[in-house]
């Protein structure tokens, strides 16, 4: 079979172009870093947060108030997840928000590295926090495990909730320095979560509405610097008072070891 020089040509092109893919696929998957470097853990490790947290109006949930407050996540022991993989345990420690008072406990959760991600259990609830490889525009379901009424256990029965199973995380944004209510960190990846919702009870209070917000901040070797989950619903009856459901929770790094 005779090749003549044009197709010969064309054959040559094809391949180096082929290499050259393969070449840059290579490079770029080494130039990704492990998601160790950006949770990292080790028994007595600490992080101090400053948060805000969204409930409704005790008394007529018809707005929603803001209750501040210090938290203390510590990395208290490792141990063995209900399915037989290394964990590490972390005690969670409350305070009032200007840092006066005791430290009291406040609950506890999981964290479970493998090999190319990192699942937190709390509640019973599992997520997928980070996974590799760590690059712009990668994504991956985090919330694959959730059951479709998360937290209807804690009292919250909300549709808006009932997606969380389909939220896409993405690494949206690398920054090389940035700063965060005060505080610089360097290498930092932001995790975009969810950003939906419908209506406003401020400008049309007659009218459903709700939200659904998640975004979480990493630092390289600090870990968790920022996170924001919100997710509240809005009901307006014709029998009833309008009234809110749901929760929201911001919370950024003040202090770590």
């Amino acid at each position: 079979m005779r090749i003549t020089s044009t197709l010969f040509l064309v054959l040559l092109s094809a391949l180096v172009m082929g290499l050259a893919s393969c070449s840059d696929k290579k490079e770029e998957w080494v130039a990704t870093e492990p998601v160790s470097d950006y949770l990292p853990l080790a028994v007595g490790k600490y992080i101090t947060y400053r948060v805000d947290s969204l409930v409704p109006n005790v008394l007529f949930n018809a707005t929603l108030d803001i209750h501040s407050y210090q938290i203390k996540h510590v990395v208290d022991a490792e141990v063995t997840d209900n399915l037989g993989r290394p964990s590490y345990r972390i005690f969670r420690f409350k305070r009032n928000a200007d840092g006066s008072g005791p430290w009291e406990t406040a609950g506890s959760y999981f964290i479970t590295p493998l090999t190319n991600q990192v699942e937190l259990v709390e509640t019973n609830l599992r997520y997928i926090k980070l996974r590799e490889p760590i690059r712009e525009g990668f994504s991956w379901r985090g919330n694959a495990y959730l059951p479709v009424s998360p937290f209807q256990a804690l009292g919250y029965n909300m549709t808006v909730a009932n997606s969380m199973g389909t939220w896409d995380y993405t690494y949206d944004l690398f920054e090389p320095i940035t700063q965060i209510n005060g505080q610089t960190y360097n290498d930092v990846w932001t995790v975009e979560q969810a950003d939906e919702g419908t209506g406003d009870p401020s400008q049309s209070p007659d009218i459903f509405a709700n939200r659904a917000r998640g975004v979480e901040k990493y630092a390289r070797n600090i870990g968790l610097v920022y996170r924001q989950l919100i997710l509240w619903e809005y009901e307006v009856g014709q029998t009833q008072p309008a009234s809110f459901t749901g929760f929201g929770i911001t919370m950024w790094m003040i202090d770590h070891n």
